[in-house]
């Protein structure tokens, strides 16, 4: 298949510029897996299509406000940092821009004084790999002080609330990006998903920046996925397999938590407890080895994403969805309305 199969118009006044409140009051389409039949409804209905015995695995990956300013010590000149991966104890890897100005041996210093970075390395790839000291207590308290949240390029407003762009499960510390079919829970219909006898299962893949990096390949079969460090804890691995044995659905919040259930499967046969890195690529012709239904938001034309959505519930089903969605006026990308396919 081509990328270019996977393009549609989407008018940029349906881009999602900032969160609902509530979380749950967004809106929710549900789309037929078998028939491509679509419902629309608001994310507070999510239990119309819950059964007792299923359950719902969500990433608890927690976003770090990475992205930070800051000035070339000797010269003043203005530099911006993004963290991307953590190589050992306060080394980074970093993008930075403009590049030219962080050169191997550059100093630069965040939050007047609070943070301070060198460039160790310049990488094939333009990243830079940089050691940071900081005056607070580890390099994630200062982050909280002087950074700010990795938001996406189409987002073009100041999130006034970092919490915002923050799931209200999140816990582990290193994502780039939010696991945004997520954001939409609130902590009562979490237990009310509970009490209906709905299990909850938690796993963490830490998003990287990859996410939004464009298709560039004509075909898609020749793009290379980026690599993410994920893990599934034994207890989710229990209950997964448990709810399998028993007939129940594994339904995974998110294109982050399908990938992680299929990355393990596809590692291991089997889904139990791992920690490990994917690059895993998921189009159409995938055949599914865990998950049974989808919770995602609308993505972005053309990218890995919706092609995932696709190899989820087929290609007509998924380019149907996103016009009736265009035409719905839908909220898109990471702060829009979510579609559960099922």
């Amino acid at each position: 298949m081509k990328t270019s199969d996977f393009f549609y118009d989407l008018p940029q006044e349906l881009i999602a510029q900032h969160p609902l409140e509530p979380r749950d009051s967004s809106r929710l389409m549900h789309l037929g897996k078998a028939d491509g039949k679509v419902e629309h409804k608001y994310f507070y209905d999510i239990c119309d299509y819950l059964k007792e015995g299923d359950c719902l695995i969500l990433n608890n990956t927690r976003v770090l406000p990475a992205r930070i300013y800051g000035v070339k010590e000797g010269t003043g000149a203005n530099v911006e940092f993004l963290l991307l991966n953590c190589i050992e104890t306060d080394v980074w890897e970093v993008l930075a821009g403009p590049g030219k100005r962080a050169k191997e041996g550059t100093r630069f210093t965040f939050g007047e004084g609070i943070m301070q970075a060198e460039i160790l390395e310049v990488l094939p790839n333009g990243n830079r790999i940089a050691k940071f000291t900081y005056n607070a207590a580890n390099i994630y308290e200062a982050l909280d002080k002087v950074g700010e949240m990795p938001l996406p390029h189409y987002i073009t407003e100041k999130l006034e609330d970092k919490e915002r762009y923050q799931t209200v499960y999140s816990k582990e510390l290193g994502s780039a990006a939010a696991p945004t079919a997520g954001l939409h829970f609130t902590p009562a219909l979490l237990q009310k998903i509970k009490d209906m006898g709905v299990k909850i299962g938690y796993v963490t893949l830490h998003v990287g920046l990859g996410t939004f990096r464009p298709v560039k390949a004509e075909k898609i079969e020749e793009h290379k996925m980026h690599s993410e460090h994920y893990s599934i804890p034994k207890e989710t691995a229990d209950i997964i397999n448990e709810t399998k044995k028993n007939g129940g659905r594994v339904i995974a919040v998110g294109t982050t938590c399908c990938r992680t259930l299929e990355s393990v499967c596809q590692a291991k046969g089997e889904v139990c407890e791992y920690d490990d890195w994917t690059s895993i690529f998921i189009y159409p012709g995938y055949e599914f080895k865990c998950i049974d239904c989808l919770l995602t938001n609308f993505h972005l034309p053309e990218s890995t994403l919706i092609m995932l959505v696709s190899a989820f519930c087929g290609y007509e089903n998924t380019m149907n969805a996103y016009k009736t969605a265009v035409e719905e006026r839908y909220r898109f990308f990471s702060f829009g309305d979510a579609m559960l396919i099922s």
